[in-house]
């Protein structure tokens, strides 16, 4: 028996038999009820650990002896007897949290908290469009350039190839002034030449490849039918952001564009959020920001707004950790359709 973190009753432990990620060295429970006082979001403190999330259909209760509940994993069987074989439906709030980022306790996605609703921010990249893949292609045409030793080609990272998910830990979401550091720690000037060289290079290619996110003009058209401001506020350069939003056909949407390099502080700090808000003079209670990378929806939270995050490229799970009011995989999804509809009804 052990007494749970949050209100002290003496329970059975909540055991979790997935494999834990090698470096961690967290027991194989979590010390919460599930039927009550469990907080969702003590319970995400647990799930990154996972070497790998369950998929939403493989979350289920099962009745232990005791008042807790127990947290049954596929292909682990129950500690208590008999439980391991008796499945009944699904947990829906553990199922939302973890598929789809519903992160509000009672599961339910809601807007209505910013009503009237004034204004909608945007990050660009990943947001407007999906940009990544040629950000990856840029990159790895000036890696082939720029690394080498004694005139041989070795390549970046060990010469190890670059791919979608090293891109999205190491560079998605973070400004060049960053990055260049990050690529060239003993060469700094050396490498604000490469991110220059990079920017150029991935205009050339987006000439061709820049597609909006789908849904993007329906909800361009839902903005304007009510009159909403709107501002882009991003860690890109100046010239990229330009170049995207005029590509997109949204230069006379925008009624302004907040750079990350202009600001004292880039995203993940809310400061470029916040001066978004001051450029279009309204309150952070009645607004709301769209975001696709952990970054930025670190700063729109901090910022004191709800934050939409997209999954055009990073996965559910690591967008999650930074607290979105919920996720969506395009502007066409049905959830953001649901809390826009509601969110009106509240503003009339």
């Amino acid at each position: 028996m052990m007494r749970c973190k949050r209100c002290q009753d003496l329970i059975e432990p909540v055991n979790c038999e997935q494999q834990l990620a090698p470096k961690t060295n967290i027991l194989h429970s979590m010390p919460f009820h599930l039927d009550g006082c469990l907080s969702l979001s003590a319970l995400r403190l647990y799930l990154p650990f996972l070497s790998s999330p369950p998929p939403p259909s493989s979350i289920y209760y099962s009745a232990p002896s005791s008042s807790s509940l127990q947290l049954s994993l596929p292909h682990s069987p129950s500690r208590h007897s008999g439980a391991s074989s008796q499945r009944t439906s699904p947990v829906r709030s553990l199922m939302m949290t973890v598929s789809s980022g519903d992160n509000a306790a009672d599961t339910k996605i809601s807007l209505t908290g910013s009503a009237p609703l004034e204004a909608v921010l945007f990050d660009v990249d990943g947001t407007l469009c999906d940009s990544d893949p040629i950000h990856l292609e840029a990159f790895k045409i000036l890696f082939q350039e720029h690394f080498h030793w004694d005139g041989k080609q070795i390549g970046y990272n060990a010469g190890v190839p670059i791919d979608e998910q090293y891109y999205i830990e190491h560079f998605a979401g973070k400004h060049n002034e960053e990055l260049a550091e990050f690529l060239f720690p003993d060469d700094i000037p050396r490498g604000v030449k490469f991110m220059e060289d990079k920017e150029t290079m991935f205009r050339k290619l987006a000439e061709e490849k820049l597609k909006a996110i789908d849904g993007l003009y329906k909800l361009q058209k839902w903005i304007e039918d009510r009159g909403l401001k709107r501002v882009a506020v991003t860690n890109a350069p100046k010239t990229n952001a330009e170049f995207m939003i005029s590509r997109l056909g949204l230069s006379d949407f925008f009624e302004g564009v907040i750079l990350g390099e202009e600001c004292e502080h880039a995203k993940p700090h809310p400061e470029p959020y916040l001066k978004g808000l001051e450029l279009l003079k309204v309150s952070k209670e009645h607004a709301i920001i769209f975001e696709d990378s952990v970054s930025g929806i670190k700063a729109g939270v901090a910022a004191g707004m709800p934050v939409i995050g997209l999954t055009t490229r990073n996965p559910e799970h690591i967008l999650m950790q930074a607290k979105p009011t919920f996720l969506i995989k395009t502007y066409d999804d049905p959830k953001l359709w649901a809390a826009l509809e509601e969110l009106d009804k509240k503003s009339t």
